[in-house]
């Protein structure tokens, strides 16, 4: 059953950390292409070709600078600069692009596949899929999107039903939570408990 992907994907909705499982996989295959463009690609012609074309997103150039592998940035920095000087007619497209953003998508796309391929063969991985506490906005949308393209079409509403019970769960424990953050600003429950709801402000950001 391990197909390329899967072992991720089954570590991510096995820990039991209560955050979307995809953000804990886009973080994995985030820093293993800061790893790599640094260390083993950044000197390969074909590579190089792709980083002077794409050019990296202000995230991921400081996320770069942090690794302290000044050298290693410099001679990225370097010939990108050349490129830039010989394209000057062609900035717009820069201001759109990212190498490794790109990369992660691209990896992200075949995670969300093997995770459809998951629920499609393995009864255990809709029984993870139920267990997660939620999925972010984006992965939720990509997550039923390749639902819809990958699964038979007798398995699509199983599927959906799956994965948006999970989200509508937590859309609705979150709103309690914030309807009673906002509560215990009305003098009437000033003396009740806070409940789960001190935090409510940070867990409702960082989920939308």
């Amino acid at each position: 059953m391990e197909k390329i992907y899967t072992i991720m994907i089954n570590e991510a909705f096995d820990d039991g950390e209560p955050m979307c499982p995809f953000c804990k996989i886009h973080t994995k295959l985030e820093n293993n292409e800061l790893d790599l463009i640094l260390g083993a690609s950044m000197m390969e012609p074909d590579i190089r070709i792709k980083t002077n074309e794409l050019g990296f997103c202000d995230k991921h150039y400081a996320a770069m600078y942090s690794r302290k592998n000044r050298l290693g940035l410099a001679l990225i920095l370097e010939s990108h600069l050349d490129h830039i000087r010989n394209h000057l007619n062609k900035l717009e497209k820069l201001e759109t692009t990212c190498y490794v953003c790109e990369r992660i998508n691209y990896n992200l796309t075949h995670v969300f596949e093997n995770a459809v391929y998951l629920f499609e063969k393995d009864n255990d991985f809709i029984h993870k899929i139920k267990r997660q506490k939620y999925f972010c906005l984006p992965h939720y949308r990509r997550f039923i999107e390749s639902g819809k393209i990958n699964l038979p079409k007798k398995k699509i509403n199983e599927f959906n039903e799956a994965v948006t019970e999970v989200m509508l769960q937590y859309f609705d424990e979150l709103r309690n939570d914030v309807s009673w953050f906002c509560k215990k600003f009305d003098y009437r429950y000033e003396n009740e408990p806070w409940y789960n709801s001190k935090d409510a402000i940070e867990r409702a950001l960082k989920f939308l």
